[in-house]
């Protein structure tokens, strides 16, 4: 068994041997592009999203040094009629470029470094072959197909990860982009590959308007075609691990769903629901790694709007980003836009195609978002949300005059994001007002059939003692018209179920004094 090449079936033996989450639709995707002018993809997901498992998966299928038919035993891959054609069929030469960034991270020669102990390997399995002092990668690999006629599938796991690492230095991503672009671009390339396969974090870097491999077929986070359901957990998956393991489908979804890639509507961070089933419990697994250190400096730059966006999502809004602009480079970021999409292809915020729209997915990201955010110098929002929890433990308090100071303040600091002069706005300064209470809270924003006005449902979580909350808000009216209101109006039916006690909060801006008034009452139903 190599290290490059012939690696075998060990590392996805191991994966089937435990727990596993049936992936292999991928295999009959990636089967229909070998051997012609598709065989190249590069597949880009956040961190701990099963790109690498999906690489391991690749490995076993194709490469000819093992049997991996009964690894495939009653999975999907299996069923497809393709499943025979490619099984076990090619040398696969398999690169995992961190364990390069981790030994030669200051190392200028590190591609050479990279191209020198693969062609040892190769080596090894063709002894046969003479390779020439001057000798690349390609030129050996060249050399092999000439004379034997094999192909060969190519995995390079972390593609990305010296552009991210050591992106600072010129002359080293200049010769590994070069590097690149002599294995797949060259007048060799579909003579000497079947196929390759690339996983990262971002897409291929754009030069100007082009990509420097664009004849490589991406699949993001952002644009994922055919590929979304292949990483991470759907619906239906986490369902029956749920079932399974006895445990909350209520919690999972809560703490680890809300990805919409491509046309899956619900996405789960595949790596965190197993923790949280392997351990018994629903918390934040996010790594705070190189990523959560450039969330920090992202949210930092003084990008015009950036940091209203980031108080809108936080308090559930989703906002507009043009992600077309960026060049797909950490280190080039020019606008609010390019700082919203790094953030995506980190995986701090999901992405809504439909609407062009991104937000925060669910808690686990959340949390973390929050902590980027308290460990910033940016003390606005660590401020906002202090007044939001001192805002929820009044209104839980009933203290009528807290509540309306609170919201008065809310108005006031947010202004530049809100023109409060229609029911959506006073909606969103409410949403902003109580972010806090996301923690304890499913928030809902109903909105009624009248004008001016607009509702906010807030349901307790599980195990969460605290009552439901139902909050109206006026446009020039009184807050007792408020709670009239919410007396005469049905509940929604996310209320219909709820047996606790709950409050209603009527509240009324002025357009005159510029002031809040509140009044609450307690609601047996």
């Amino acid at each position: 068994m190599g290290r490059y090449i012939n690696k075998g079936n060990i590392a996805f033996r191991d994966i089937v041997s435990h727990e596993y989450v049936d992936k292999s639709s991928l295999i009959p995707l990636i089967n229909g592009t070998l051997n012609s002018e598709n065989r190249y993809s590069c597949v880009t997901r956040c961190r701990r999203f099963g790109k690498s498992m999906a690489a391991k998966m690749l490995c076993a299928y194709y490469d000819k040094s093992c049997d991996s038919r009964e690894l495939f035993s009653g999975l999907a891959a299996e069923k497809d009629k393709s499943f025979e054609a490619y099984l076990n069929k090619y040398y696969v030469i398999s690169i995992d470029m961190t364990d390069f960034t981790t030994k030669y991270r200051n190392d200028k020669a590190i591609v050479k470094k990279i191209q020198d102990r693969v062609i040892k390997d190769i080596q090894d399995v063709f002894s046969q072959i003479s390779v020439e002092d001057d000798d690349d990668l390609m030129d050996v690999l060249y050399s092999i197909s000439a004379s034997t006629g094999e192909r060969f599938f190519m995995i390079i796991d972390e593609w990305d990860a010296i552009l991210r690492e050591m992106g600072k230095d010129e002359s080293v991503t200049t010769s590994y982009v070069d590097f690149l672009r002599r294995l797949f671009k060259g007048s060799g390339s579909d003579t000497v590959f079947a196929g390759a396969y690339l996983t990262g974090i971002l897409p291929i870097k754009r030069y100007n308007t082009e990509s420097a491999l664009n004849n490589f077929n991406e699949y993001s986070m952002i644009d994922p075609a055919y590929l979304a359901s292949c990483y991470g957990f759907t619906e239906e998956e986490v369902g029956i691990l749920a079932m399974r393991h006895n445990a909350s489908i209520e919690d999972l979804k809560q703490w680890y769903d809300g990805y919409k890639i491509g046309n899956e509507k619900s996405i789960y961070n595949p790596y965190s629901v197993m923790k949280a089933l392997q351990r018994g419990a629903c918390k934040s697994y996010w790594s705070t790694t190189g990523a959560y250190d450039s969330v920090r400096t992202y949210i930092q730059m003084n990008f015009d709007g950036l940091k209203d966006d980031i108080i809108r999502m936080l308090s559930g809004e989703h906002v507009y980003v043009n992600t077309l602009k960026f060049q797909n480079d950490m280190r080039i970021v020019n606008s609010k836009n390019d700082v919203l999409t790094v953030l995506i292809h980190l995986g701090y915020l999901a992405y809504d195609g439909d609407t062009g729209k991104c937000f925060i997915p669910n808690k686990e990201v959340g949390e973390q978002f929050l902590n980027a955010v308290e460990d910033t110098s940016w003390t606005r929002l660590v401020e906002a949300l202090t007044a939001s929890q001192n805002l929820l433990d009044a209104t839980l308090s009933c203290n009528e005059q807290a509540v309306a100071k609170g919201i008065d303040k809310a108005h006031d600091e947010n202004t530049s994001i809100l023109a409060y002069n229609d029911e959506n706005s006073l909606a969103c300064v409410l949403s902003i007002a109580y972010i806090w209470a996301k923690n304890d809270y499913v928030i809902h924003r109903e909105y009624a059939t009248g004008k001016g006005y607009a509702d906010l449902v807030m349901i307790p979580r599980r195990n969460v003692s605290k009552p439901a909350l139902v909050i109206e808000l006026k446009y020039n009216h009184s807050s007792d018209t408020a709670i009239n209101q919410i007396k005469q109006k049905n509940y929604p039916s996310k209320l219909a179920d709820y047996t606790g006690d709950i409050l209603l909060v009527g509240i009324n801006y002025d357009k005159e004094t510029k002031e809040h008034t509140c009044r609450i009452e307690e609601y047996k139903k």
